[in-house]
């Protein structure tokens, strides 16, 4: 009998489905990068050249896990570097020299019932959009090899939209950004993979940075005294497979 049971529990667990990889260390809550891909380089082309993935060698000299504070350039008119638990990623520095730095996580076999994660940006101003200061993200579905959430901007007037206020030649987004992907049946069970990008201009003397915090499939809690974010991007079946387009800023 005990040789049939352990027969029947070996077929059902080979016959079940794979193992779904959960988020690990997604607010950054280790103090570290543990279970994130990281990467630095110099900058090396127009902002839609320039391939996240092509940049995860390991580095991490410019970028940091950073914990409750103001903005160094922005200061208060910014939300707290932080938004959930004790400490948020600073992709890219805070000072200019022409550089990119990158952080990504692969999530596999995912059958929660939504992504989320939360970011803000500084961006400094001058030269076109493609040679600007920028910043990418790209929440990928690598099943179907689509980008499901992708935002792309730069320090440029027409490159940026409402969520972003300006300060002199800074363009900032004053609050969090929380974005949302629902898992729908169309979705369950695909692997994920969240890349932020920020880099500085391509003539080298003009920042540009991304906080990143909260990748997981629940909405962090918002402590520190952070606003509410402006916007939540709520994103199911009906864009799947279209881009997301961005918005002109009001003049």
């Amino acid at each position: 009998m005990k040789k049939t049971t352990l027969a029947l529990t070996l077929s059902l667990m080979a016959s079940g489905p794979a193992f779904a990889a959960a988020f690990v260390n997604g607010g950054f809550e280790d103090g570290n990068t543990n279970s994130w891909s990281v990467g630095t380089a110099s900058r090396n082309g127009n902002l839609s050249t320039l391939n996240p993935s092509t940049y995860l060698n390991g580095a991490t000299g410019r970028s940091a896990v950073v914990t409750s504070g103001l903005d160094p350039i922005i200061g208060a008119s910014m939300a707290n570097t932080v938004y959930s638990g004790n400490y948020a990623y600073r992709v890219e520095n805070t000072i200019d020299g022409g550089h990119l730095s990158v952080v990504s996580q692969t999530v596999t076999n995912y059958t929660d019932s939504n992504i989320f994660f939360a970011w803000m940006s500084v961006l400094e101003g001058a030269h076109s959009a493609e040679q600007a200061a920028g910043m990418k993200i790209q929440l990928t579905d690598l099943t179907t090899g689509i980008d499901i959430i992708s935002r792309i901007y730069s320090a440029e007037f027409s490159a940026v939209d409402a969520r972003f206020s300006q300060a002199g030649d800074y363009y900032y987004t004053p609050v969090w950004q929380i974005e949302q992907l629902a898992i729908d049946s169309s979705l369950q069970g695909h692997d994920f993979r969240l890349t932020v990008l920020a880099t500085d201009c391509d003539p080298t003397a003009h920042l540009g940075y991304v906080y990143l915090d909260g990748f997981g499939a629940q909405i962090p809690d918002v402590d520190n005294g952070v606003p509410e974010p402006a916007t939540l991007a709520l994103l199911g079946l009906g864009v799947l497979g279209m881009g997301v387009a961005r918005r002109r800023k009001a003049a």
